[in-house]
């Protein structure tokens, strides 16, 4: 299978190779995106947004991780590798506790964000709800 149909198979539930569960792939997406920010709420604010579309496209949160083009650390296909690397990661441990842990809501229910340093096509028709470290977050 090519590396874009095997991210969309997997984001299905069509096919489970991945060693990681929906746990790990959801901690691991928060290290990826917020991990190296120190910010109060950075990594909880990225876990709201991934609950959020869960809840609001009636996916798994697993699936709205590995959708295509969703998260930016995740669109070199490379799954297995970045999964590997997140749980390196010095705050792996506590990403995973922020997932399995009592939901928050510093984002006000925001549903998605960018980097400061972006200006995504979506931003103008969506209302800004907070900024954190260096991410904007939207509903």
């Amino acid at each position: 299978m090519k590396t874009k149909q095997l991210i969309f198979a997997l984001a299905l539930g069509l096919v489970s190779n991945l060693s990681g569960n929906a746990s790990e792939i959801v901690a691991a997406t928060l290290i990826l995106e917020a991990g190296g920010e120190y910010s109060t709420g950075s990594m909880e604010a990225v876990n709201e947004v991934i609950r959020n579309r869960a809840a609001k496209r009636k996916l798994t949160t697993r699936q709205v991780c590995l959708q295509r083009k969703q998260f930016s650390c995740w669109n070199s296909g490379r799954i297995e590798q970045l999964l590997a690397k997140a749980k390196r990661h010095p705050r792996f441990n506590e990403a995973l506790a922020i997932v399995n842990g009592k939901p928050t809501n510093y984002t006000g229910g925001a549903d998605h964000y960018h980097a400061d340093y972006c200006n995504p096509y979506w931003a103008s028709s969506m209302k800004k709800t907070c900024i954190i470290g260096k991410h904007i977050f939207y509903k």
